[in-house]
């Protein structure tokens, strides 16, 4: 099973409108692209990453597997992503701890579980059917929510420290999806991180996130990806890698998408964060 892993430094998203900023740039992180935006069998969106698949190491990401849900996994949406691995040898593959999907309707959104039992042995069989299926070891990520349910009985950092520990994946640490959900649920994201199976993280994700009220007034955040990354985000991370060490992290802007200049200083700022890592131990 293909374990390859990415350079430990800053990533950005591709996004098409970035191709010559790239091209013409010094940039020498990774590259992340989703998954179903590349399932076609050709065009501008393989000709694009073909030429930059030459420079750049890969990290694909999967949004619409569906990995939490009640239903089976698609086996057509499995076998396109094998093709599609297969056609980029990316450095990493990365899914989301949600579900999307029910019987045959898609929602096109990433929605929470249960944390029960029942649950995880799911998540656990579809986690592994789908390294089966890829031929490769996945990470999966933790989510950001917005509601929890009555019957979860396992914290949510346990649950994914045992899908880890049962199926051999990895874990996509989200930094900004733990400030959102700390700040939604009202718990505190320091402690959640401290609880965090940090050994199993192959690569972080950074991003930022739209903050609103509800209907209470009390804060509730967005994960919108449409916004540089906030200081308590950055703060956080700061303190994950000083105990992790450098680590793959991806920078994360999916709406509302700025110069590509932009993109770059924040990954350069993420950049200086892991060099400051590398000149000390991980504690």
């Amino acid at each position: 099973m293909s374990s390859a892993h990415l350079p430990a430094c800053a990533g950005l998203g591709f996004k098409p409108q970035h191709f010559a900023d790239i091209l013409a740039d010094d940039f020498s992180g990774f590259l992340e692209v989703h998954a179903e935006n590349h399932m076609g069998a050709g065009g501008p969106p393989h000709a694009m990453l073909t030429r930059l698949r030459r420079d750049h190491a890969l990290s694909i990401h999967g949004v619409g597997l569906s990995i939490g849900g009640a239903s089976a996994l698609d086996k057509e949406h499995l076998r396109r992503l094998r093709t599609l691995c297969d056609r980029y040898e990316p450095e990493s593959f990365s899914e989301h701890l949600a579900w999307s999907s029910h019987g045959e309707t898609f929602l096109n959104d990433l929605l929470p579980l249960p944390y029960t039992a029942e649950t995880l042995a799911r998540v656990c069989a579809h986690v592994d059917e789908t390294q089966d299926a890829l031929g490769r070891r996945m990470l999966l990520e933790n989510p950001a929510t917005y509601v929890t349910f009555a019957e979860s009985d396992v914290p949510e950092t346990e649950f994914l420290a045992e899908i880890a520990r049962r199926t051999g994946c990895g874990l996509l640490l989200d930094v900004n999806n733990v400030f959102v959900s700390a700040t939604n649920h009202g718990f505190l994201a320091q402690g959640y991180l401290a609880d965090f199976p940090l050994h199993a993280v192959g690569e972080i994700h950074l991003g930022g996130h739209d903050a609103q009220e509800d209907e209470t007034g009390a804060p509730l955040l967005i994960d919108a990806h449409g916004a540089q990354v906030v200081d308590p985000v950055w703060a956080l991370y700061a303190d994950v890698v000083a105990r992790l060490g450098p680590t793959p992290t991806l920078v994360e802007w999916d709406n509302d998408v700025p110069a590509w200049a932009i993109l770059r200083a924040e990954a350069d700022r993420a950049d200086a964060i892991l060099a400051r890592a590398a000149r000390r131990p991980a504690a």
